[in-house]
């Protein structure tokens, strides 16, 4: 009799469990909503695009991701784009850090000038104790993330003249994006800060009412800033980690299965997107495209005129580390410091 008993249980299970992917689905959005800021012509669009490519294959068509490329879903107010996530209104995204400032503080660690050199650097600070704690931050608001990935150093370019010296930022109308201590690093050198968000920029620049920006290189080309900035200087004087993240909202929705394929889709994109934004930079491939190609006037400082900008900016520097958290900064310098390059 118990046998028999046994026997029915495992057949109504064989069952229930083929039926269990077709559940799920049906009880998951019809399209899951990925915020993302540039075009799809980027490194960092491109990889938007594969992922939700990759998470609709390994998911079976569960996950259907629809990505709002050039910041749709918020409709130009870059800095809101956290917000969008916490609320489950977006359910996805590949966001900047310095977009996100305003809701995780800590994330200004990244705009602390001149504190990353390379990239090793920069990995060894994502890799160690405050790129863990970054994330728990990050998820302790309500945004679970996945994978870093990058959008790169931050150059700066202009229509006006070639910038070698702190002397030479002086007077330029410099857009920035809203975020306060980019504004004060451009005020301590003499320039003009201009906060707008990036769609307001591009129009600015067109009509010469301001006369210069600061962007990964990486975008460079695909927004066609050669054609009204004459002049690039790559001075490396902050970086901007990307962060691939999901909604905690949409998260608790999930299966362990699929956010075990999107953890898994995730890094593994994300990683690609790395190697693919860096590649340009520690080739000289973009550098020299800008300058053969587009005609702009490439400018790379002297070790002694970076120094000279890294003083100007000391007091910046120190203030924030301060408001950022000394732990964390002074964990970050050490391991910045004491990296071997790959």
């Amino acid at each position: 009799m118990e046998r028999r008993k046994f026997i029915a249980l495992l057949g109504s299970a064989s069952v229930v469990w083929p039926l269990s992917h077709a559940s799920l689905a049906a009880d998951y959005k019809p399209e899951f909503k990925m915020s993302v800021i540039p075009n799809e012509d980027t490194a960092w669009g491109r990889a938007a695009t594969r992922f939700a490519d990759a998470v609709r294959l390994r998911t079976e068509g569960r996950i259907k991701i629809k990505n709002y490329f050039e910041g749709r879903l918020f409709s130009g107010e870059q800095t809101t784009e956290f917000k969008l996530i916490q609320q489950g209104t977006a359910d996805f995204a590949i966001g900047s850090t310095v977009n996100w400032v305003p809701q995780v503080n800590e994330l200004n660690l990244f705009l602390l000038p001149f504190l990353f050199s390379d990239h090793a650097a920069l990995d060894a600070v994502q890799m160690g104790e405050p790129g863990k704690r970054l994330f728990k931050l990050v998820e302790q608001k309500g945004v679970v993330p996945i994978a870093w990935g990058e959008n790169g150093f931050r150059e700066v370019t202009n229509s006006t003249r070639a910038i070698h010296r702190p002397d030479d930022l002086q007077g330029l109308k410099i857009r920035v994006p809203p975020i306060p201590i980019l504004v004060e690093i451009f005020e301590a050198l003499g320039a003009k800060p201009v906060p707008m968000n990036w769609d307001q920029a591009q129009e600015a620049f067109r009509h010469q009412t301001v006369d210069g920006q600061e962007n990964p290189i990486a975008l460079i080309i695909p927004y066609k800033l050669w054609a009204v900035h004459k002049y690039v200087t790559l001075w490396h004087y902050a970086i901007d980690p990307l962060i691939l993240a999901v909604s905690a909202k949409t998260w608790a929705t999930l299966s362990p299965e699929d956010r075990d394929i999107l953890q898994k889709v995730g890094e593994e994109i994300m990683a690609e997107q790395k190697k693919e934004a860096r590649g340009g930079i520690t080739d000289d491939v973009l550098a020299n495209s800008l300058e053969k190609i587009y005609q702009m006037e490439v400018t790379r400082p002297l070790p002694a005129d970076i120094e000279a900008f890294r003083e100007k900016t000391k007091f910046i520097y120190n203030k924030w580390a301060q408001d950022i958290g000394v732990e964390i900064v002074r964990s970050s310098e050490k391991l910045a410091t004491n990296r071997k390059s790959k």
